[in-house]
């Protein structure tokens, strides 16, 4: 059995679309965001990252007919519990941007000197809807929140998302050199192996 020609990403999100299919074009997938496929948004109802994944795959492969993969990812900052978390896409309401997001974590850490944070990626692989063992693999990476945006490239989070080991946040780093560390090339890269052992 060999990877499929074709995997719908469960994601509006055109960055992470891009990141994705950069890293699927070696095995000659073609990965073709939800939309451009006519599947709309699924409401995110559950209450981890892992659960969220699954609905919205079981979504995107149910209205295609084709494999899906989907992403849940979020921001977990220690000194406020763990959030944004799952909420990260939407931490500053309905209608939230990249910005608003920002601004709101800056104005919720404002004078907080424990700024550890971590990014989380759940990514599940869901042959067809009715899949009863979908792959799911994990992904963290560690930093800290700055106290002000550094650089122009990434999204979401990106720019105030600082990594000591490369001593730049994650908005200043080279594409690959990302897509290698973080967490979501991290469960990536442990996807690709569980699917390489899938269609092998």
């Amino acid at each position: 059995m060999k990877f499929p020609e074709k995997i719908v990403l469960a994601t509006g999100n055109q960055g992470k679309v891009r990141e994705f299919a950069s890293l699927f074009a070696d095995y000659g997938v073609d990965v073709v965001a939800q939309k451009e496929l006519g599947v709309s948004d699924v409401p995110e109802t559950g209450t981890t990252f892992v659960e969220n994944a699954i609905i919205k795959a079981r979504h995107a492969a149910q209205v295609t007919g084709l494999p899906a993969i989907a992403d849940d990812s979020g921001l977990v900052v220690d000194a406020l519990g763990g959030a944004p978390g799952i909420y990260s896409a939407r931490y500053a309401g309905a209608d939230a941007t990249d910005d608003t997001n920002i601004d709101k974590l800056l104005a919720a850490l404002d004078g907080e000197t424990q700024r550890k944070a971590h990014f989380f990626c759940t990514l599940v692989f869901m042959r067809h809807a009715d899949d009863p063992v979908p792959l799911v693999s994990q992904g963290k990476w560690q930093g800290e929140i700055l106290t002000a945006r550094s650089g122009n490239d990434g999204f979401g989070y990106d720019p105030v998302f600082h990594v000591p080991t490369h001593g730049c946040t994650a908005a200043e780093m080279e594409k690959a050199e990302k897509n290698r560390i973080s967490h979501r090339g991290n469960a990536l890269a442990i996807l690709l192996d569980n699917m390489r052992a899938t269609f092998a």
